[in-house]
């Protein structure tokens, strides 16, 4: 590829060298005394100022990625190509997509976060997965967190648990009052159905927190006490011990925010069940490889 690409640059250097000597020489003669076809000059000159297959193409990849920008700022040229590629059908590379995005200016939006010191480790429930978030099945680890969405000048608080084997949210809850901890215990709740009761020879599920009052409280514990749940904790302030749930907060508020006008919608709640599909079967994720949390999940034989 390379040496044709050298070759065909060579041949439009000699042609617009015969462009120029054109007016004070014959081009038959030019032709013949720099080795250069005739024909090939004249198809060169005839097709000079029209765009060649490979121009066209990147034009037209530069136009399909702005759009599909448009409507999802927050993704990288990574997922920019394969939702292109699923819509259309049309077979190009990454690369190809990185220097159209990099001509046009194109760039995901995404928050930057400072380190933090680590905190205290719990003294109710340690932190058991300490960096290890390999699960090798659905339900193996779940983690938690709460996260505020701004809607219509008033603050909702939006619960979410994920399993960290597909990244699925399998259960979310919103209130619209601050504190209020029936989102916690619903979204447990949920959980609960699809996690077994306690049974010796099975592996425990576990459920990864912060050290937040309702995930230490009594009653959020006693909630779980007959199902195969065991608890890890987060060291306080310290996000990194839960890198999935912080990273997963980020960008989807920023991609609720930019691509699906959350701060204006007037049926949150609603809004929400939607967005909740929308990541769990049609989101492609990075981290699977670019396939649907639910794709991922049935391709491994679950």
């Amino acid at each position: 590829m390379w040496f044709q690409q050298s070759v065909r640059y060579l041949q439009r250097q000699e042609f617009q060298i015969v462009e120029e000597l054109k007016l004070r020489y014959p081009v038959k003669t030019i032709c013949r005394i720099m080795g250069v076809n005739r024909s090939g000059y004249y198809k060169w000159l005839q097709r000079k100022n029209t765009p060649n297959r490979y121009v066209q193409d990147r034009e037209y990849l530069t136009d399909q990625l702005t759009k599909m920008h448009k409507q999802h700022k927050v993704f990288g040229y990574h997922a920019l190509a394969k939702a292109i590629r699923e819509e259309t059908g049309w077979k190009f590379s990454d690369n190809l997509a990185h220097k159209c995005c990099k001509a046009a200016g194109i760039r995901s939006k995404a928050k930057s976060y400072k380190y933090r010191k680590a905190g205290k480790e719990s003294i109710v429930y340690p932190n058991i997965i300490r960096g290890n978030w390999s699960a090798q099945k659905p339900l193996q680890i779940i983690v938690s967190d709460m996260t505020c969405i701004k809607n219509n000048g008033k603050v909702y608080e939006w619960t979410i648990f994920v399993d960290t084997f597909n990244n699925e949210i399998i259960a979310h809850a919103l209130s619209d009052r601050r504190g209020d901890v029936k989102p916690y215990f619903n979204c447990l709740e949920k959980v609960c159905r699809i996690v077994d009761k306690k049974k010796e020879q099975t592996p425990q599920t576990v459920l990864h927190t912060d050290q937040g009052s309702i995930y230490s409280s009594r009653a959020f514990a006693l909630a779980h006490k007959d199902y195969n749940i065991i608890r890890s904790m987060s060291r306080a302030g310290t996000p990194t011990d839960n890198p999935i749930i912080e990273s997963l907060n980020g960008w989807i508020k920023a991609e609720l925010a930019l691509d699906f006008n959350i701060s204006k919608v007037q049926n949150l709640d609603e809004k929400l069940q939607k967005y909740v599909h929308y990541f769990n079967y049609e989101r492609f994720a990075a981290a699977l490889g670019y396939k649907t949390p639910i794709q991922f999940k049935h391709e491994s034989g679950f």
